[in-house]
């Protein structure tokens, strides 16, 4: 087993003001939902494809993967990301800690991206805002990026409903907050229905 240790940014690489973070789990196991459509080698290869999309739309800035997977850890450093090795946490704190992580190096505004967004672009511009900025999926329910300074204390509460509960929380902290509708951030995979717009639109997850 590889010493967890590896996994952790250094404090002196100089990340900048600004960083992206992406909670990605491990491609076999993602996208369970989708088994009726999809063999278990699609669905995981699926899973990467978006992952790189997401990855190329935070361009310029750095990217932090935080996962609890070999594979996916291999994977983020192949495509220049650093990575946060946190097993057993859930994704609320996987999150949390991937944002102290950060916050000890230095970084003082983070935007945090879900994995499994196949129209991804324009990560970048979504923290470019002061205090806490939501972008919902396109029903207004769930959070597909959140974009907040990392000394904040903000309480991550995915799943559903998650939109309200973060913008409750953002109240919480009293810092300026707006929210923005992008359509290619509010798109997200969860059942098999899902992804044949994005195959119709002509647009490629990959």
């Amino acid at each position: 087993m590889a010493d967890p240790r590896e996994h952790h940014p250094n404090r002196g690489l100089g990340l900048g003001p600004r960083a992206v973070l992406v909670p990605i789990k491990a491609f076999h196991e993602a996208k369970r939902r989708l088994d009726h459509a999809l063999s278990a080698p699609e669905r995981a290869e699926l899973a990467r494809a978006m992952a790189q999309r997401v990855l190329d739309a935070a361009h310029p800035l750095p990217v932090v993967v935080v996962c609890d997977d070999n594979d996916v850890a291999d994977w983020a450093r192949e495509r220049g990301a650093l990575v946060v090795w946190e097993p057993g946490r859930g994704l609320n704190g996987a999150v949390e800690a991937g944002v102290d992580h950060l916050r000890d190096a230095g970084v003082t505004q983070v935007t945090v991206s879900h994995a499994d967004l196949p129209r991804a672009s324009g990560l970048a511009a979504v923290g470019d805002a002061p205090g806490i900025t939501l972008v919902p999926d396109r029903y207004g329910n769930g959070t597909n990026v959140i974009a907040l300074p990392a000394d904040a204390g903000f309480r991550f509460s995915y799943g559903p409903g998650s939109f309200a509960r973060h913008r409750a929380e953002a109240e919480r902290l009293g810092l300026p907050m707006r929210f923005l509708d992008l359509p290619d951030l509010a798109w997200d995979i969860d059942e098999p229905a899902d992804v044949v717009p994005v195959t119709a639109r002509g647009t490629d997850a990959s």
